[in-house]
């Protein structure tokens, strides 16, 4: 299978819902939402829990929450009047999958740059200076 074959059929796999492949990588696109989901990678957290460290008021913290709620990443349930937030794993695993495809295509890339630097290294310490009677 060829390269272009490979791509079109893990960008099928892997985008079949691009709106929201688009809605993770903004949600994560923020410093403030990736401290929150690490935060819920802990342990279940209210609102006011996740709003708890940063210096932003309870309504700019429900943005984010929200951002991180419609990027499918968290999923938030209301008991009583306190709302609970959970990470959700899915949406994230899908990111993975999409940059794992292009880890491995540079991993590839900086192996092949390595094998011929390393081939240029051997060529350059095996062949006789000018002068050199080996």
């Amino acid at each position: 299978m060829n390269v272009l074959a490979a791509a079109y059929i893990f960008n099928h796999m892997i985008e079949q819902n691009p709106a929201q492949m688009n809605a993770v990588f903004h949600a994560l696109g923020d410093q403030t939402r990736r401290q929150m989901l690490r935060s819920l990678a802990a342990g279940e957290r209210t609102v006011s829990e996740l709003a708890a460290p940063f210096t932003i008021s309870l309504a700019a913290a429900s943005k984010h929450i929200r951002a991180l709620e419609s990027a499918g990443l968290i999923q938030r349930e209301i008991r009583g009047r306190t709302h609970i937030c959970r990470i959700d794993p899915g949406p994230l695993a899908s990111a993975h999958a999409w940059l794992e495809f292009y880890e491995r295509f540079w991993t590839n890339r900086l192996d092949a740059l390595e094998r011929l630097l390393r081939q240029e290294d051997a060529a350059t310490t095996t062949k006789p200076k000018p002068g050199d009677d080996r």
